[in-house]
């Protein structure tokens, strides 16, 4: 894989890491992506501002906007890159359970 990246990486501070659950804070400059992954966990995640996602995925790139404050969950296998196709930064909180 490329050193190199054409955008600026996302921001993941783990909050909190034991048994149970992995909880990431993602903070995004406009632009920014998380790198392309799989999750092996499922997982909850939680806005904690405005979010305009474009989530790039194998069949093809998709925009989602979900406001702050409005949860989801996605099963383990989820494969993406999640980009800030927003002007503004944008964070959210990853709840991943084990």
């Amino acid at each position: 894989m490329s050193q190199f990246r054409a955008r600026p990486p996302a921001v993941p501070t783990v909050l909190l890491d034991d048994a149970v659950v992995r909880i990431t804070r993602w903070d995004f400059e406009p632009g920014a992506d998380t790198g392309h992954h799989v999750h092996g966990l499922g997982y909850v995640v939680v806005p904690m501002t405005d979010c305009r996602f474009l989530l790039e995925e194998p069949d093809g790139s998709r925009r989602v906007d979900i406001p702050r404050g409005a949860a989801y969950r996605r099963e383990a296998g989820v494969e993406h890159n999640v980009v800030n196709a927003g002007s503004e930064p944008m964070s959210f909180i990853e709840i991943e359970y084990k």
